[in-house]
């Protein structure tokens, strides 16, 4: 059940426990939380087979579209962890990113391989996605398609997985 549209209503990240994102996802919408999980198709090997699964965009990442009242019934969620922030307010996502990634998805593509001329260490600015414009610290280069990063807020350490190609060193 889906409660009724609001102009007060904004889109915001959250983070999951590892490997919760669908049941998190499940639980929102059956709250009657407005709820979006970003899935992409993967062909998995294992020992003796192959078969295509659906898989996170983002791992342990969805976003919701909620108005003010509704913030802490997210969080009461099981799977729920906390709201993706920034100098300690809870980051609000541009629908039109929220549409992008949308977009994306559809295509049913898959994330490019990218050259990254960076090092762990390096600042890096977010230039695309749903956290475009926030900045943070390379912490580890996964394959050519996804890198981790610190972004420090407060004391308080967030870890993302993002794709290699939404990120940009910041020159000094």
């Amino acid at each position: 059940m889906q409660r009724l549209s609001s102009p007060d209503k904004k889109w915001y990240a959250i983070y999951t426990r590892s490997r919760t994102e669908k049941q998190t996802h499940e639980l929102l919408l059956r709250s009657g939380i407005e709820a979006y999980l970003p899935l992409q198709k993967i062909l998995k090997q294992w020992s003796d087979r192959k078969k295509w699964v659906e898989e996170p965009l983002f791992r342990s990442y969805l976003f919701v579209h909620i108005i003010p009242a509704e913030y802490y019934d997210v969080l009461n969620i099981t799977g729920a962890v906390r709201y993706i922030t920034f100098e300690g307010k809870a980051v609000e996502i541009p629908p039109q990113q929220i549409e992008a990634v949308r977009r994306f998805v559809d295509t049913g593509q898959e994330l490019p391989d990218v050259e990254l001329d960076l090092s762990p260490g390096t600042m890096v600015n977010i230039i695309a996605g749903p956290m475009k414009g926030i900045q943070g610290e390379l912490l580890e280069i996964m394959g050519k398609k996804k890198v981790k990063i610190e972004i420090d807020g407060l004391g308080q350490a967030v870890y993302l997985e993002l794709p290699a190609s939404h990120i940009k060193g910041v020159r000094c």
